[in-house]
């Protein structure tokens, strides 16, 4: 049986979703696409066609690093591990750092090579080192668009480079790059102004130049071809808001760029992030039967943080709902409740969890504390 004790903690914030005068935020020069959004709620701030879908050049590579890292992550693959370099990836064209065919190197560098030059070559070496073949690395890519709903997306190589059929919209490629950004080892990758492979012999340099003068920049990775123009997404942090701004079809480079600050600027003057509930924090106890200890405190099972506008003074309430009639065995990070926090028109659900093991308490333990306490007496 589940009883709800429902309790009501009002806090000065903004609903779920930011919907008042100024997202109505244009830039000087429109692209053919852009989107704002922010990175720990998902809140989209500005936008222009960001559902329409366009060939996204080496932007492309967003997913080709996120399926690497989910890799190294679920330790199907290390940033240690020896890649050679065959035939097929050493055919590539456009930005690469030229591997040779039979060429070994380590998944680290390959990925800095992606991350920072935009190797072409290097996409291909990790796909088919992951994958056994780009096919089914492509075929991989699109099954974690669907996964991540990503409505507007195709995908028929894992680098960008021009083909029928390949494209994304400026909304999906925010998604799958607030997706990567959950990854804290990928962001000293793609923050890297300049750097080298092959023990120094061989220099990379970044296009996007919001790292080098742009404050708080994160990345996340630029793109250019003829069908695509040029493209960027494009992540920065202040004050811990950590925003991500997306330029699709620019016609000039210094266009991208100029959106993606224009954008940036934009949410940083407006918006604003408040942690409403932290993982550390006592959100109360549940009884435990049969259990060693008869309680167990419960904590959310991360942050949640809301998006507000910096002039919005609206009050969401959080009510918690902890479950009763639990038995022992219980277990650390099992949940025992949730916490819907609510304003008028949005409800997000959080788990709470238990802060610690509790053991169930044996007919023996009843035995032993009995005759504890008759010694003692």
């Amino acid at each position: 049986m589940v009883k709800c004790m429902r309790f009501f903690v009002i806090i000065l914030v903004m609903s779920l979703r930011a919907t008042y005068a100024c997202a109505d935020f244009t830039p000087t020069n429109p692209p053919r696409s852009y989107i704002l959004m922010d990175w720990d709620t998902g809140t989209v701030m500005a936008q222009y066609n960001e559902n329409n879908p366009y060939p996204i050049a080496s932007v492309t590579k967003v997913m080709t690093m996120l399926l690497c890292m989910e890799a190294i992550e679920e330790n199907r693959m290390s940033f240690e591990d020896v890649v050679t370099a065959s035939d097929y990836a050493c055919s590539m064209g456009g930005s690469q750092i030229y591997l040779e065919p039979g060429e070994q190197m380590s998944v680290k560098d390959l990925i800095k090579s992606v991350a920072v030059a935009s190797a072409n070559d290097s996409c291909v070496a990790l796909a088919e080192h992951l994958y056994g073949s780009t096919d089914s690395f492509v075929e991989a890519m699109n099954q974690r668009a669907k996964a991540l709903g990503m409505k507007n997306t195709h995908f028929v190589n894992c680098n960008g480079l021009d083909a029928d059929n390949h494209y994304s919209s400026a909304m999906d490629v925010a998604i799958m790059s607030r997706e990567l950004l959950k990854y804290d080892k990928i962001r000293p990758f793609l923050s890297i102004w300049m750097d080298s492979v092959r023990n120094g012999a061989f220099g990379l340099s970044n296009t996007n130049k919001l790292i080098r003068f742009y404050p708080g920049a994160i990345g996340v990775k630029t793109g250019s071809t003829t069908n695509a123009k040029y493209c960027l997404s494009a992540g920065a942090t202040k004050n811990d808001l950590t925003l991500l701004a997306v330029v699709l079809g620019a016609e000039t480079t210094d266009q991208r760029f100029q959106t993606a600050k224009e954008l940036l600027n934009y949410g940083f003057a407006n918006y604003e992030i408040k942690t409403i509930v932290n993982k550390n924090e006592n959100m109360g106890t549940v009884e435990i039967k049969k259990g060693k200890v008869p309680q167990v405190d419960i904590v959310p099972e991360k942050d949640f943080k809301l998006l507000f506008g910096k002039n919005e003074n609206k009050k969401p309430k959080i009510i918690l709902n902890i479950l009763e009639d639990v038995s022992a065995p219980i277990f650390k990070g099992q949940v025992l409740g949730t916490a819907e926090i609510l304003d008028n028109t949005n409800k997000i659900t959080i788990n709470l969890v238990a802060t610690e093991d509790i053991e169930r308490i044996e007919l023996v333990d009843v035995f032993l504390d009995l005759l504890k306490k008759w010694t003692f007496k």
